[in-house]
């Protein structure tokens, strides 16, 4: 299978459980982004058990606290892209917890939204 996810060096693995792990995203929207990721390679968040939304949900709460410690940021945004009209460039689930600080945007009201215009106009 040529999925990213399904086949990820282990030594990138930052914390996991029974059925997910996450990791640091290669290609962060904000210092500290990271990835929680379902062990079971499957595309749509509406696919995952009950068992995989407790397993990504108690992850996404312990790497909180690493970045809370490391970090230090002012919030986080949580952001799930379902498909490829959404946003889905890879189709593994995958859950982004994005730190958020004081003064990455000028007025951070709108979550990712003004996050994301504020980075494409600052690439240009």
């Amino acid at each position: 299978m040529d999925c990213i996810f399904c086949n990820i060096d282990k030594s990138e693995i930052i914390a996991e459980n029974k059925v997910a792990f996450a990791i640091m995203d290669k290609y962060p929207v904000n210092e500290g982004h990271a990835l929680i990721i379902p062990k079971r390679h499957f595309v749509s968040f509406f696919e995952a058990t009950e068992e995989e939304v407790k397993g990504i949900y108690s992850l996404l709460h312990e790497v909180r606290e690493m970045l809370d410690i490391q970090y230090e940021p002012s919030g986080y945004n949580i952001g799930i892209n379902v498909g490829y009209y959404a946003g889905q460039t890879i189709m593994h689930l995958h859950v982004h917890l994005i730190p958020r600080y004081k003064g990455d945007v000028e007025n951070p009201r709108g979550g990712v939204r003004r996050l994301k215009r504020a980075l494409v106009e600052y690439d240009g």
